[in-house]
């Protein structure tokens, strides 16, 4: 990164500071979605599969949604979100079940095949996380948090840059 910098130096109009910073956390998400991949691929898992199964264990005990609420979370259509569920449900991660309080109404819920995948597959995910941090201290790392933090919400807030239009 240092040889990244100093080889730009001069020849481009840059925050040097902000150089560093922003190229070593796209070089962070890089090793992130790096290690997703591997963790995925351990347990036999797509990206989408895995996404889907984190929605779901997200919810609770049961780890139960509606379709269209999983559909709404993970921003697909409906027809979209049918494919996705016949695949987990023909893998054995997932079921559909009749709602208790409406018959009418299907959720659908993780099995407990289903848990065991996603719980590997965050296993895998998670020691690379911690391998990634655990080269600072529990305060370094308290620290980073916030000022991540204070970064983001400054990205987000009221006052974020405008998207570029479409």
């Amino acid at each position: 990164m240092d040889r990244h910098i100093a080889r730009w130096r001069g020849k481009a109009p840059f925050d040097e500071r902000a150089e560093a910073i922003v190229t070593r956390l796209q070089f962070l998400v890089k090793h992130l979605y790096r290690s997703k991949d591997t963790a995925l691929a351990v347990v036999g898992l797509q990206d989408f599969e895995f996404e889907t199964l984190h929605q779901l264990a997200s919810r609770g005990e049961h780890g139960r949604a509606t379709p269209s609420e999983l559909a709404a979370d993970l921003k697909l259509s409906p027809a979209g979100m049918t494919g996705r569920l016949d695949t987990l449900e023909k893998a054995g991660l997932v079921r559909r079940v009749r709602s208790e309080e409406d018959r009418r109404r299907v959720d659908v819920e993780l099995t407990e095949q289903g848990r065991a995948t996603w719980l590997r597959a965050m296993d895998v995910r998670g020691e690379t996380e911690t391998d990634m941090v655990g080269v600072l201290t529990p305060a370094e790392q308290d620290v980073l948090a916030a000022l991540l933090k204070r970064m983001l919400l400054q990205m987000e807030g009221p006052h974020a840059p405008a998207a570029p239009a479409e």
